[in-house]
């Protein structure tokens, strides 16, 4: 199996056909240089506070009204906790996000345990309905998981799905969907148990098992671009394969935007548009550089404000 370079390098080889371009010999490469600055309140941005860490809370009501001096205008949740988003109030915190102008549509929350057995199914599903109606207080239009449980074989995938669909029928009872969140674990390969992975069965990618195993009416799935990548496949493909199930995206890069080489926003912009997805959301995991988080959050914010093909 090709290792993560040898994959960039060869997708770099069919940026034309719409896969994401290498940062060598790329056609596609993004730059910050060539589109026009496009005023900020003619595009919709959202924000994954998770990349703000606990600098957001340093100030929160004043750290919220410079990101939306950023040109942002939505944000997706981290944090929540029994009614508490990173240990404030959900409804305070609510409220200094409408008064800086910024509109909360997603949150994303994992149950309280990452192995899914028959004996914690209960205590999982549990989890899912006040948790669910937390969120509609707060009038958010996604509820999203963003980790994976753990996973080490198909018969692991198809329970996982199995209680996907289940908690995903109680989130949508009350009037929310239920989404899922990759990163780049997902496209690790599992066999069943009584097989072996060999090269004539590598198995399935544990993310088309999810897509294959949950009920599209009760799972949708929240693509995050850049793990994606880091999983050796391509989320545009993939928005080209299923474009009824992925419904949101994370705008991501290796740190601030474009200054890789090597993910293809041109292409990732236009095919979400193609697919008529309406929310993203931009993460930051860290800034290797030792700049603040706010000061990646806005050098990604400028470069999508000025980029040609973000609308």
């Amino acid at each position: 199996m090709s290792n993560r370079r040898d994959f960039l390098r060869k997708a770099s080889f069919f940026s034309t056909a719409g896969l994401l371009a290498g940062k060598v010999g790329s056609v596609y490469a993004d730059t910050t240089s060539a589109p026009a600055p496009v005023a900020a309140a003619k595009k919709r941005i959202g924000l994954q506070i998770y990349s703000l860490g606990k600098e957001l809370y340093e100030d929160l009501p004043k750290r919220l009204k410079e990101v939306k001096s950023m040109g942002y205008t939505d944000l997706e949740l981290a944090g929540y906790d029994k009614g508490k988003i990173g240990g404030v109030d959900m409804m305070e915190f609510k409220k200094m996000a409408e008064d800086a102008g910024l509109k909360i549509i997603s949150s994303h929350v994992n149950p309280p345990v990452r192995h899914y057995t028959k004996e914690n199914k209960s205590q999982i599903l549990e989890y899912w309905k006040p948790t669910a109606e937390d969120h509609v207080k707060l009038g958010c239009k996604y509820l999203i998981q963003p980790m994976m449980p753990e996973c080490g074989s198909y018969e692991d995938a198809a329970f996982i799905c199995d209680i996907f669909n289940e908690g995903g029928e109680i989130v949508k009872a009350t009037g929310l969907p239920f989404g899922y969140h990759n990163h780049n674990m997902e496209f690790q390969r599992v066999v069943k148990a009584s097989e072996q992975k060999t090269s004539k069965n590598p198995g399935d990618q544990i993310y088309d098992l999810f897509l294959a195993k949950t009920d599209p009416s009760l799972v949708f799935f929240e693509m995050d671009v850049y793990w994606t990548v880091m999983g050796q496949n391509d989320p545009v493909e993939y928005m080209q394969k299923h474009p009824n199930r992925i419904k949101v995206l994370h705008i991501k890069d290796r740190a601030v935007f474009g200054q890789s080489g090597m993910m293809n926003f041109e292409m990732i912009f236009k095919q979400m548009y193609a697919n008529g997805i309406q929310d993203y959301f931009v993460e930051l995991e860290h800034m290797p550089d030792g700049r603040t988080q706010f000061a990646g959050v806005k050098d990604c914010a400028a470069y999508l404000q000025k980029a040609s093909f973000v609308k």
